[in-house]
């Protein structure tokens, strides 16, 4: 019988914490990043790849996979876990911020969202209630309330607006989750409130009274400057309750994880590693390393000779940059690969210090390193 869902955390170090998160299909080490595999699929990379660099949790999207190829067909098919070939955890978004941002002839009201799908231009309905239905027939271990995401700036007025109904949501998500009955499975509230400190302590304080098993911290990354989000995150977290893992959605860089998880987050995604990887960055101990540069034509070098990942050891940036410059899609595959694994060696290493009491020493090593920039190879 499969495990239910817990936190347990394991120690702190400061503000950062080490936890591990128990889900129906396995554990989580916190800080944890998710890969992002929007419709059934990180892109172009297969399962046991994502897999080997690390990975323990992936991320999946209610919004995309209710269009197509649609909740009941992958219920009908066995569920996402079986569908996609990922036997691991899963968490779905709840398919409020797509709705935001792609679909086109929005109608908000308490009610929900209705939408016309950027598909097709069929007309569909997100309530609070269907979103968790959706939720539960893919069959994701970490379900998402419906929220309202607003970009910023936004008047004070409207993000209260914002964070007030995407409260109501909550409590109805919540009782349509209660309802469906899945035991052990979870349910994260969103926190909402802008850029407004005031307002996300009220939303984090609501979000507290109704409970979840864990708290997310949303609406950030979506324009506002980094040093505005980190205020926002430094602010909320001392809020939310300790015994529950924490996730800031949708971030972000390397240098924002490190930062976040110095103020207390757990858990991040983002489609950053994937979709630079695709135009032909690579995320390294020495910062981002733009492959389709001239420089790096004849450079014989791997892109990290001590990476944990072989990808990383094995090819040449030469060869990066052959193939990026010629648009190959092994160029895609390796850079997305080596990306996401670097991501994982970035929390497996805060993991490490704070459970030795030296984060600071692993922040102030990891900045020192992304410092040396894209390191030149020696002169010939």
């Amino acid at each position: 019988m499969p495990e239910p869902f817990s936190f347990k955390l394991i120690t702190t170090d400061g503000a950062a914490r080490r936890g591990e998160v128990t889900t129906p299909h396995g554990r989580i080490q916190t800080p944890a990043f998710m890969p992002v595999g929007t419709q059934a699929t990180v892109k172009g990379l297969y399962p046991e790849a994502i897999k080997a660099t690390g990975a323990e949790i992936l991320l999946g999207n209610t919004y995309h996979l209710m269009l197509r190829p649609t909740a009941e067909r992958v219920a009908a098919l066995g569920g996402l876990h079986t569908f996609m070939n990922w036997p691991h955890p899963i968490l779905t978004d709840s398919g409020g911020f797509q709705v935001m941002s792609l679909a086109t002839l929005r109608k908000m009201s308490e009610q929900g969202v209705t939408f016309k799908s950027h598909l097709d231009g069929s007309m569909h309905e997100l309530s609070p209630e269907r979103s968790i239905e959706i939720q539960a027939l893919l069959g994701t271990d970490i379900t998402m309330q419906l929220d309202e995401c607003l970009k910023l700036p936004a008047p004070r007025d409207e993000i209260e607006r914002a964070m007030q109904l995407s409260l109501r949501w909550g409590e109805r998500s919540k009782r349509a989750f209660e309802a469906r009955a899945r035991d052990g499975y979870a349910l994260f509230g969103i926190v909402q409130g802008g850029d407004d400190i005031a307002l996300r302590q009220q939303s984090a304080k609501a979000l507290t009274d109704i409970g979840f098993h864990g708290y997310a911290i949303g609406g950030l990354a979506v324009g506002e400057p980094q040093d505005v989000m980190l205020k926002v995150v430094e602010e909320t977290t001392p809020h939310l309750p300790a015994d529950a893992p924490r996730y800031l959605m949708g971030v972000g860089t390397p240098h924002d994880m490190l930062e976040a998880v110095a103020r207390g987050v757990d858990m991040f995604d983002c489609v950053m590693p994937t979709r630079n990887g695709r135009h032909g960055t690579a995320f390294t101990r020495f910062g981002s390393i733009n492959l389709a540069n001239a420089r790096h034509a004849d450079d014989p070098r791997p892109l990290d000779e001590q990476s944990a990942h072989p990808d990383a050891r094995t090819y040449s940036r030469a060869y990066l940059h052959h193939l990026t410059k010629a648009n190959e899609i092994l160029g895609q595959v390796l850079l997305s690969t080596i990306n996401i694994a670097y991501y994982q060696q970035l929390m497996a290493g805060m993991r490490d210090a704070i459970a030795a009491g030296r984060f600071a020493d692993f922040h102030a090593a990891t900045m020192a390193g992304w410092a040396q920039g894209d390191i030149l190879p020696p002169s010939s």
